[in-house]
C-alpha cells in the first residue's frame, strides 16, 4: 500500500491535497463570512447621508435648522461630523444621576433661573449656524489630503492650519501611528483642533476622527469619536469632543440668548 501511495502521490502533492482540504474546510465554516474592503462611497449628497443614518438624525435637524440644508445638499464641503451623542452630552439633563450627562447646558440654565432647552428649536438658528460652521470646510479633503502631525514633535510634524467655512481656525493632521516601538509605522489617525485664540496656537482642543474617508456625491464626511480625554492610539480626543462647538462658547451664546 505504501508503495502505491509513493507511485502515485509524491510528497509535494500529498501536501497540496492537504491544504486544499483544509481551506474548503474553512470555506464551510458558518463563522466565516469575509466582508472584503469597506466601500467609503454613499449614492446621495451630505444631507441625505445625515439622513439615512441613525447616528446623526439630530445633526441633520440642526442643519435644517441653521439655515444650511443646501450647503450640505449642493455645495462641495468636507464635514468633521459629530455625532448625535455629542448633542446629548452637550445639552444634557437637570440633576441627572447619569455621569455623562451631568453639567451638559440645561444643568447651566437651571442653576441660573432661565428656562431650559425642551427642543432644538429653542436654540436661536444663528446660533446653530455658527457653531456648526466651525465643522464644515470648503472643498473635499480625504485623510490623505492632510499632513503629518506628531503631538510630542510638532515642530518637525505640524499638521496644517485650515479656514473654516466661516473663517474660523483649526489645526488638522494626520497621526501616523508606532508598531512595536518604531514610529510612524502604524495605521494612520486624522485629528482635528479647534484654536480657541488665533494670536495663541498652543490653545486648542483635539478631536480623533473615528471613521474617516466617507464620500457622498458632493464632498466628504469624517466622524469624531466621542471623547473620554484619552488617547486613540497616539492621537488625543479631548473631553471637549463632548461640547458642541469644541469648548463653552455654545453654552455662553445660549445662556445670554434666554
Amino acid at each position: 500500500m505504501k508503495n502505491i501511495i509513493k507511485r502515485y502521490f509524491k510528497p509535494a502533492a500529498i501536501l497540496s491535497i492537504l491544504l486544499a482540504m483544509v481551506i474548503t474546510s474553512c470555506k464551510k465554516d458558518e463563522y466565516y463570512n469575509d466582508g472584503g474592503k469597506a466601500n467609503p462611497v454613499f449614492n446621495g449628497n451630505i444631507m441625505q447621508y445625515l439622513e439615512s443614518n441613525p447616528k446623526f438624525d439630530t445633526i441633520a435637524q440642526i442643519v435644517k435648522l441653521a439655515g444650511m440644508e443646501d450647503v450640505f445638499k449642493n455645495e462641495n464641503i468636507t464635514f468633521f461630523a459629530p455625532t448625535d451623542e455629542v448633542i446629548r452630552r452637550t445639552i444634557g439633563l437637570v440633576n441627572t444621576p447619569i455621569p455623562e450627562l451631568r453639567g451638559g447646558l440645561n444643568q447651566i440654565l437651571f442653576n441660573s433661573g432661565r428656562d431650559t432647552l425642551k427642543t432644538l428649536s429653542d436654540v436661536q438658528p444663528a446660533i446653530w449656524r455658527k457653531f456648526l460652521g466651525r465643522y464644515i470646510y470648503k472643498g473635499s479633503y480625504r485623510l490623505k489630503d492632510y499632513p503629518q502631525i506628531d503631538f510630542g514633535l510638532r515642530e518637525l510634524f505640524p499638521g496644517s492650519y485650515y479656514y473654516t467655512y466661516d473663517n474660523d481656525i483649526a489645526n488638522i493632521g494626520v497621526v501616523y501611528n508606532s508598531v512595536n516601538g518604531v514610529k510612524y509605522v502604524g495605521y494612520r489617525q486624522l485629528t482635528i483642533s479647534y484654536l480657541w485664540d488665533p494670536s495663541n496656537p498652543n490653545n486648542f482642543s483635539t478631536v480623533a476622527v473615528a471613521s474617516s474617508d466617507i464620500q457622498p456625491s458632493n464632498g466628504v464626511v469624517h466622524v469624531l469619536a466621542i471623547g473620554m480625554g484619552d488617547p486613540i492610539g497616539e492621537a488625543p480626543n479631548e473631553f471637549s469632543a463632548n461640547i458642541f462647538g469644541f469648548n463653552v462658547d455654545f453654552f455662553n451664546d445660549v445662556l445670554f440668548s434666554r
